[in-house]
């Protein structure tokens, strides 16, 4: 395990609009309002043609592929995650959600892309003083913290 210290400092509140992407639209706030490291929750629909990631496809590989499912129609969503920046000082968005459509529900990463249904609702919570960031890790090509 490694670990750093962290302060909270600002704390924003989104809502997003039918259409809206995830990441892109978290990430463009995060850019446009110089937000380095967060956590980030999120509450909310997610429409058809919605892509997650679901798992490697052999976790056994030495570097890993991604298995890819689309939402099979609009879902309630909730999910958590992290927001840092990576080796090019770019805001990286790792949320994961779990998506559920009558008895049904799913769970992955937003990072193939999650189209807001109607409505989205996301709370920042800014990190301060985190040396935290994301960097390719050469093993498995994951973009991991490193801390």
């Amino acid at each position: 395990m490694k670990y750093s210290e962290a302060n909270l400092g600002r704390i924003f509140i989104l809502r997003l609009e039918n259409a809206d992407k995830i990441p892109d639209t978290i990430e463009e706030f995060a850019k446009q309002h110089k937000i380095d490291s967060a956590i980030v929750h999120f509450l909310g629909g997610a429409g058809v043609n919605s892509k997650i990631v679901v798992g490697p496809e052999d976790e056994t590989a030495e570097k890993p592929r991604p298995v890819v499912t689309e939402l099979l129609g609009t879902s309630e969503a909730v999910g958590i995650g992290t927001l840092f920046l990576n080796e090019n000082k770019v805001p990286i968005l790792h949320l994961h959600s779990a998506f559920g459509r009558n008895r049904d529900t799913i769970t992955g990463c937003t990072r193939e892309g999650v189209t807001i249904w109607q409505i989205g609702e996301v709370v920042i919570f800014e990190l301060l003083n985190s040396p935290a960031r994301r960097k390719i890790d050469p093993g498995t090509g994951f973009e991991l913290l490193d801390l």
